[in-house]
């Protein structure tokens, strides 16, 4: 019978993560569920009992239980409460809290106002954006999206979707700007952005749109939690050619690393530890080739004055 001792990295038991209870609405619900689902699936095999008769157990099926412990759905309280008793969990204290972040993963987040114009594979890359404490991204065409002013925002947009209304494409640019939020909270992540220097010379809209942009991005490196630097095109050839891709880290969070690859019409979200390592790695050889942030700095206003 478990009792509610503690299980390593059990956020239930209050180890090295911020307490659920308040949580929720500053970092969203798809950590949250993250959180929920970790913990589950340890009582699961510290029970010894297979997912198809978790499953069962819930009114649900194998998959059912996969989709709980890896975060992708949000899971109903009569659910984590009959799995909890099933998996020996007596401890009145711990039910209430997984219960507690039971109801706060399934709140809404900011974005859902959203949904009109949001493809669903990009629901979950704004829940982990809005937890990470460390955001590394590596962007070949576009500045990154955190880093974008509204005008050149809504001249990517428009390209992105051209048969888009104007209402729809103004909709898409408030989503990306409410998104900049995380950059001027209290309390923001740290964001390591790399940009290839093409980026940098082709605009979406215009020398003016350009201009724009690059003395927004002169003036966000002066944030000390913002790191940028630029891939100058002297540096030839570089481990991260297959294209953009962004890494997000949890510290004080049991939630593995993410890497998020968006595609055209869809996104892949790699958790796995060694493939996640591999990015990471590649995102270290990468920075070593860029220029320095100070060096960066000058090849932004070298760039301002010539555009």
């Amino acid at each position: 019978m478990i009792t509610g001792e503690p299980i390593e990295g059990d956020y239930a038991a209050g180890l090295g993560a911020p307490a659920p209870v308040g949580s929720g609405a500053l970092t969203g619900p798809t950590v949250l569920r993250m959180v929920l689902g970790g913990t589950l699936r340890r009582y699961r095999e510290a029970a010894e009992i297979n997912a198809n008769d978790a499953g069962e157990a819930i009114r649900g099926s194998h998959s059912k239980i996969s989709r709980i412990e890896h975060g992708r759905v949000a899971a109903k309280q009569r659910d984590v409460s009959d799995l909890l008793t099933l998996y020996g969990v007596t401890d009145p204290q711990v039910r209430e809290r997984l219960l507690a972040l039971a109801r706060q993963a399934s709140a809404p987040g900011w974005w859902q106002q959203f949904a009109d114009v949001m493809p669903d594979w990009f629901e979950r890359y704004l829940g982990l954006e809005r937890a990470a404490t460390e955001i590394r991204g590596y962007e070949v065409q576009f500045v990154h999206g955190l880093l974008q002013t509204q005008a050149y925002a809504r001249a990517v947009i428009k390209i992105g979707n051209p048969h888009a209304s104007i209402e729809e494409i103004e909709r898409r640019v408030v989503l990306r700007m409410e998104r900049q939020r995380l950059l001027t909270d209290p309390a923001p992540p740290r964001m390591w952005a790399v940009l290839d220097e093409a980026a940098l010379r082709r605009s979406p809209n215009g020398p003016e749109t350009m201009r724009g942009q690059l003395q927004y991005l002169l003036e966000v490196t002066e944030m000390p939690h913002v790191r940028l630097q630029i891939v100058p095109f002297s540096g030839g050839a570089h481990p991260a050619s297959g294209g953009p891709c962004s890494i997000l880290r949890f510290d004080g969070w049991d939630v593995p690393d993410v890497v998020f690859l968006e595609q055209r019409n869809s996104a892949l979200y790699l958790d796995d530890p060694a493939q996640v390592q591999d990015y990471r790695i590649m995102m270290d050889q990468l920075v070593t080739q860029a220029a320095t942030p100070e060096a960066s700095r000058e090849m932004l206003a070298a760039i301002l004055r010539e555009t």
